[in-house]
């Protein structure tokens, strides 16, 4: 049986719905999970267990039984420690079928078979009685249903639903309480991710949108590896703020809540953005406590811990607006039972204002449904744009008849303002089409650039207005690309539109390069490593069950992360592997190349890192990897913009750094299919 699945197809920049084995979504969830890397999260599992073991013994202390019920066990950890504090019985309940059954293995390896009972269900299909999936109501309830943002996997309701149906009154919960903390910053380089800001061509200030009501924009959460944020790059505006705090040993009400906290600015500034994390009190006296604080907030900020299942969280408010050293300040917080949204009140704004809450932040001029909140970034990035600038101002001449082929590009706005005759933008969507028609009516340039919603291989010299294309210009952006190396669909246009290019047309980029280190990763290298035995409970049948998913087909391919929130070590030099000509047609023929490099650095090889590198003319570049020379060390400096390919090695190589050890490579682009096949190999003299 087959199924269908959607997949980048860099020759059409489409999402192509192609045929699969019906296990393929089976096998993609599991290896893309996150399981290893909790499993690998020492101090999340110390926390628990001396949670579990306090308030097991709370319960016999009193006498009673100890039951316990485990909602989202995933492996069974939580419960195995359970019984080995001393609980009498556990049910574990695992609604993702593959790892319940993973968990019934690991929980019979261990010796537990007869005291846990593993419930393929959601907690709230969960029956209690004679007949049901649990016999009795639990007296413990232990739970890992978070996320970044707490709530975001319906842990309110599963809490709810477990107090009303599953738990008895007055049970013990680990973990007890979360605390939600919140810190009002001004920060330029988080700012930039959240709206479009003005930019300086040719002396011309061009601004975002038309002036009116400001969007509040997206309000989906931010979740990103704070510690990776470095606190130069902000300005704290208050003090770090209790927000609120949710009991898990009482009933827990999934409504609509808001909260408040009142303080003074302790600086003068542009309140932006909101920083917040949560602590867990595993215990109810607060003495075990698992943070989520970033590692700047430590004394040693080499002794927090590394997890990426849980990280911190960044919050755009509605509106900047200029705050006083010493005025007081009001710092809301909002959520249902999945989200939260903050807002900024001033005694000005209370007094004028009823006291509703704040209502939840949505986008009215649809760049936010458009950009995500890396390509705000990129769009904001004075010193790239620079660069595109200082290309076309190369390349355009007077009677210049320019076409731009990217998703939600500004350049078609540049190219007009450096004075080419006619610009031309092709867009993927009217969505698209509509929020460039925004920022040239904001410029009041409306008609300067004609948008077309058209495919390359469809426009024609009548759309064209019967003349020829004299500059074909991307930067390349596709929303749909998710490789670094998809952004070659610009290619692919470019050969489409071959007959409607002057024969000394000139091409934006010019070309790109596909560029790899191989690396050692700082943490990224547990998402993907073995557990074998974690806190003394061999989980080895969860380690084969990702192993097999991995080699299903994930193990031979790349994967996206963005580098600049995971550190790590280059120990081969950085290097050029692949050149992709633009200003040719895509050839028929593969194109390969292998090669090997040679380890430079000590080190153990984790992986290869991968990314493209941007030739707009012959003197300028554009990289969408590293924007830094390597430092002696081998520290990286990744684009915050895009995210890199990693392709991880099945098992770690180490590296003298002598030049006795290597990197084989192996890449091979399929025109037909637009991708590029890929093979690595650590090679010892």
């Amino acid at each position: 049986m087959k199924t269908f699945c959607g997949r980048a197809n860099p020759t059409t920049g489409a999402l192509d719905w192609v045929e699969e084995s019906e296990e393929y979504d089976y096998h993609q969830e599991i290896a893309r999970s996150c399981y290893a890397d909790m499993l690998h999260d020492h101090d999340r599992n110390l926390k628990y267990y001396q949670g579990i073991r306090a308030a097991v013994g709370r319960v016999k202390a009193r006498g009673e039984k100890v039951i316990v019920l485990d909602i989202g066990t995933g492996t069974g950890l939580l419960s195995m420690m359970a019984l080995t504090a001393g609980a009498d019985f556990c049910f574990a309940v695992e609604v993702f079928k593959p790892m319940a059954e993973a968990a019934q293995s690991i929980v019979k390896k261990n010796g537990f078979s007869e005291k846990i009972k593993i419930i393929n269900k959601h907690s709230t299909d969960v029956t209690v009685g004679p007949d049901g999936d649990m016999q009795m109501k639990a007296n413990v309830l232990i739970t890992e249903l978070f996320d970044t943002e707490l709530i975001g996997e319906g842990a309110l309701p599963s809490y709810a639903h477990a107090h009303q149906n599953l738990v008895q009154e007055g049970c013990e919960a680990v973990p007890h309480r979360a605390t939600v903390y919140a810190q009002l910053v001004e920060s330029e380089l988080l700012w930039s991710w959240a709206q479009l800001q003005p930019v300086e061509v040719e002396g011309t200030r061009l601004v975002p949108l038309p002036t009116g009501a400001p969007c509040a924009g997206a309000h989906a959460v931010c979740d990103i590896q704070l510690s990776q944020v470095p606190p130069h790059s902000f300005t704290p505006l208050g003090p770090l703020c209790t927000m609120f705090n949710v009991d898990f040993s009482k009933p827990v009400s999934s409504a609509f809540q808001s909260h408040s906290s009142q303080f003074v600015a302790q600086a003068g500034g542009r309140a932006q953005v909101v920083l917040s994390w949560w602590d867990l009190d595993m215990d109810p006296s607060g003495s075990i406590v698992c943070t989520m604080a970033p590692s700047w907030t430590y004394k040693q900020p080499k002794t927090a811990p590394w997890r990426d299942h849980w990280m911190q969280s960044v919050y755009f408010l509605p509106v900047e607006s200029s705050v006083s050293d010493g005025e007081e300040l009001r710092l809301t917080v909002c959520h249902d039972d999945y989200s939260l949204w903050y807002s900024l009140q001033s005694p000005s704004q209370r007094s004028s204002q009823s006291e509703a809450a704040p209502s939840r932040p949505c986008c009215t001029c649809q760049a936010h449904l458009v950009w995500n909140r890396a390509r705000f970034g990129e769009l904001n990035d004075r010193r790239r744009t620079e660069s595109y600038v200082s290309a076309l101002r190369s390349v355009l001449r007077e009677d210049s008849v320019c076409l731009g082929v990217s998703d939600g590009s500004l350049l078609p706005v540049f190219a007009h303002v450096l004075g080419a005759k006619k610009v031309y933008g092709l867009e993927n969507s009217r969505m698209s089409e509509q929020v460039i028609e925004q920022v040239l009516e904001a410029n009041s340039m409306k008609g300067a650039v004609e948008l077309l919603e058209i495919r390359p291989e469809q426009l024609s010299s009548k759309d064209l207005g019967g003349e020829q294309i004299s500059v074909l210009m991307g930067e390349p952006y596709f929303s749909t690309s998710l490789l670094p190396w998809h952004s070659l669909f610009f290619w692919y246009c470019r050969t489409a539109l071959a007959g409607l290019l002057r024969p000394d047309a000139a091409i934006l980029p010019r070309s790109a390069t596909l560029h790899m280190a191989a690396v050692e990763f700082q943490d990224l290298w547990r998402i993907r490593a073995p557990c074998g035995t974690c806190e003394g409970f061999d989980v080895t049948p969860m380690d084969e069950m990702v192993q097999r998913s991995l080699d299903f087909r994930e193990s031979l391919e790349a994967e996206p992360h963005p580098l600049w929130e995971y550190p790590c070590r280059a120990l081969t030099p950085p290097t050029a592997v692949m050149t992709f000509d633009f200003t040719q047609c895509v050839p028929q023929q593969p194109i390969s190349s292998q090669g090997s490099l040679p380890f430079t650095r000590i080190g153990r090889c984790h992986g290869v890192a991968l990314w493209m590198e941007y030739h707009l003319t012959d003197d300028i570049t554009v990289s969408a990897g590293l924007i830094g020379p390597v430092s002696e060390q081998g520290e990286c400096e990744w684009s915050r913009h895009r995210k890199q390919g990693v392709y991880f090695f099945r098992s770690p190589g180490e590296s003298s750094g002598d030049g006795r050890a290597s990197v084989s490579y192996s890449f091979t682009f399929e025109p037909s299919l637009g991708d590029i096949k890929m093979d690595f190999s650590i090679e010892v003299q």
